[in-house]
């Protein structure tokens, strides 16, 4: 029965029956959102340039205000953001699963 369901089946995961895909995904989604969160802190922190501790806390800083990412830091922002959706997909798949 399992070796014709195999043939019929389109992807890996059809085999594998629903209640227990749903299992799997509740039991990994507390840690995606753990492993999102922590690569979310490190990219906002690692965005902090040398503004000094009033740039930090609010303070004006106009040389930075009109500035062009490039490169490495281009990147960073652009995974920051990936990052950030990735997150919030997880936190409501958690709350609608959960």
């Amino acid at each position: 029965m399992i070796l014709q369901n195999a043939r019929l089946a389109r992807t890996p995961l059809d085999v594998v029956p629903y209640g227990l895909q749903m299992e799997t995904l509740t039991a990994i989604l507390p840690y995606a959102e753990i492993t999102t969160s922590l690569l979310l802190i490190v990219g906002i922190v690692l965005q902090q340039r040398g503004a000094g501790l009033g740039g930090a806390f609010g303070g004006d800083n106009f040389a930075s205000t009109f500035y062009k990412r490039r490169g490495a830091e281009k990147f960073l922002f652009n995974a920051t953001i990936v990052i950030a959706i990735l997150f919030v997909a997880s936190a409501i798949a958690g709350f609608i699963l959960g």
